[in-house]
């Protein structure tokens, strides 16, 4: 699929004010309840759908279908995000007010770093028809480890690129309001803050690596792929707040991801052997059912657990003025 450049212009021109129009209501730092983040959420994911209409009436249904195949499993694989998220405001116990502007620089990040991956994954599929293998290989061996080490967690601080910063950055271990660097003693530093941030950021660099060798799977379209991410990714800090109470529930929805990355990677493995790339509607539907049934199967499972009200407050109830506590 081939897209002029005044097409992307436009596209990221729309991305730019629609992230401009969320910076701006959420200008200042107020706690995001579940109402407001189940409306904003609603309109993300319309606009996700929006789109794909228009790449139906734009390019026809193929495309559109591949693109809506693409944009279910990484909002599916957003899913995942959320309880890193919930796992680092907890461990660093974020204030609830200064959630939304770590997951938002947190968004940007995540956007940069998927187009890069996105344009290098592609140019490598297209050239050498090997790489498919070893992208698929990756998957599976992903699946395998989201299905069987899923409760495998390592400290947000014991990241190397977090504990790489606190060498290198003079950093202060408290809030600091919605600082990111703050001056203490005539020295300007870092904040708890930032530390966060770059927590957030790693964490999303793997995250990145798996969803776009997933959708790569599906379709190498830059553009495509792109959009797909970008629709998907631009939704994500409203899905945390929605989800974050019902995170305990979802016992078993990692198996339906990992589910999802084998199958990319065994649909990325064939499109290079005499079967070919399987066709949309089966991806379409292997996606939606295994989404599906995870769901169900975690919700069934959790009857009598109730969602927690505390949750996505990062462990604390301080204000965003407040310089609270520190990383354990």
């Amino acid at each position: 699929m081939s897209v002029s450049w005044w097409v992307w212009a436009v596209l990221m021109l729309a991305i730019a004010a629609m992230l401009a129009v969320d910076l701006f209501l959420h200008r200042d730092h107020h706690v995001i309840g579940f109402r407001e983040a189940a409306i904003w959420s609603g309109v993300w994911i319309a606009a996700g759908l929006l789109f794909g209409v228009i790449l139906w009436a734009w390019q026809g249904g193929d495309v559109a279908g591949t693109y809506y195949a693409g944009y279910l499993i990484e909002k599916a694989l957003s899913i995942d995000n959320v309880f890193v998220f919930a796992l680092i405001f907890t461990y660093f116990a974020v204030p609830a007010a200064l959630q939304h502007k770590v997951l938002f620089w947190g968004v940007i990040g995540a956007l940069v770093l998927r187009l890069v991956f996105i344009f290098v994954g592609a140019e490598l599929l297209e050239t050498f028809f090997w790489t498919a293998y070893v992208f698929g290989a990756f998957l599976i061996y992903t699946g395998y480890k989201m299905a069987f080490r899923h409760g495998e967690q390592t400290p947000p601080d014991r990241n190397p690129v977090v504990r790489l910063v606190r060498k290198v950055i003079p950093t202060d271990p408290a809030y600091h309001g919605d600082k990111f660097f703050a001056r203490i003693n005539g020295k300007r530093v870092a904040t708890l803050l930032f530390v966060v941030l770059i927590a957030v950021e790693a964490t999303d660099l793997i995250f990145a690596i798996d969803s776009v060798a997933a959708i790569l799977a599906i379709t190498t379209s830059t553009f495509i792929v792109w959009t797909a991410n970008a629709f998907a990714i631009l939704g994500l800090r409203s899905l945390y707040f929605c989800l974050a109470g019902l995170l305990r529930r979802f016992v078993h929805l990692h198996y339906g991801l990992a589910v999802l990355l084998a199958f990319a990677g065994v649909k990325l493995i064939l499109s290079e052997t005499p079967v070919g790339k399987l066709p949309i509607p089966v991806t379409l539907g292997v996606i939606v059912v295994t989404i599906t049934v995870s769901i169900v199967w975690s919700l069934r499972s959790t009857r009598s657990i109730t969602p927690d009200p505390d949750a996505g407050d990062g462990g604390g109830r301080d204000t965003a003025g407040s310089p609270t506590s520190t990383a354990h």
